[in-house]
């Protein structure tokens, strides 16, 4: 007979593996069903590849794909360079404005972010596209670089910034050779998120997107309000493995960050 200890283990087991089963069971589906030769996701016709090169040929939904790829890109790269700075900040100097200042966006509800945005640039009349998205973007990505960043701080050690102050290194020397090495993990963790949470937004690219800035949610949106065609499956499989590519890469760089510092 199985000891308690025994069963409460193997029950938290089932529980873990029904949790990821709950988790990753539909975008495995959405996998196979970009795979199916049918329009209609009802039943598994057979194999195809017929909706991914439609997709290719579909110049609304490669625009869409281009737009939000340049959006991430740029609000990514920027949100980044803000966010290390704001997260250095954070961890230095104590003041009580300053944490709510920089994670307000997070916290804010994306509606709420949307329509203030809209009103912004409503009052700046400024035209709303490409530009009005980055920078709605930039906005909220910064807390999560932040937060990244101020967790990676903490843990580094203070006396090797010290010891190469005593050893006459400058305080860029000391920034460039010992601290950027230490934060990068972070840095790149913060920058993966910035990247992966602009290229998902729809809420908040909804409010201030204009005429001819569609990205690739707003795109999809636009599709299955009709149907949920293969098309769909097809790009969202080309995310999924986008997203991936991009972790494991992070994780490859984030130990060899570690070594080279």
């Amino acid at each position: 007979m199985a000891s308690p200890s025994t069963r409460g283990s193997l029950a938290l087991t089932l529980s873990a593996y029904a949790v990821y089963a709950f988790l990753y069971l539909p975008l495995l589906i959405v996998v196979a069903y970009s795979f199916n030769d049918s329009r209609l996701n009802a039943e598994w016709v057979g194999f195809t590849f017929d909706w991914y090169h439609k997709l290719l040929h579909n110049q609304e939904m490669l625009k869409a794909a281009g737009n939000s790829l340049i959006i991430a890109t740029v609000s990514a790269a920027i949100a980044t360079v803000l966010g290390t700075l704001a997260g250095m900040a954070l961890h230095q100097f104590r003041l009580r404005l300053l944490p709510g200042l920089v994670l307000a966006p997070i916290a804010m509800p994306d509606i709420l972010m949307g329509v203030s945005l809209l009103l912004f640039f409503m009052l700046l009349n400024m035209s709303l596209g490409l530009l009005s998205i980055i920078l709605a973007h930039i906005t909220f990505c910064i807390g999560f670089v932040a937060l990244s960043v101020q967790a990676r701080i903490s843990g580094i050690d203070k006396s090797l910034t010290e010891a190469a102050r005593d050893l006459g290194a400058t305080p860029w020397v000391c920034f460039r050779r010992i601290t950027l090495p230490l934060l990068a993990p972070g840095i790149l963790a913060g920058a993966l998120m910035a990247f992966t949470l602009s290229i998902d937004d729809f809420v908040i690219t909804f409010f201030v997107a204009g005429v001819g800035s569609s990205t690739l949610p707003l795109q999809i949106y636009s599709m299955v309000k009709i149907a949920v065609t293969p098309e769909v499956n097809a790009i969202s499989t080309l995310l999924m493995v986008l997203t991936l590519a991009l972790i494991m890469l992070v994780s490859r760089l984030s130990p060899a960050a570690l070594r080279g510092s």
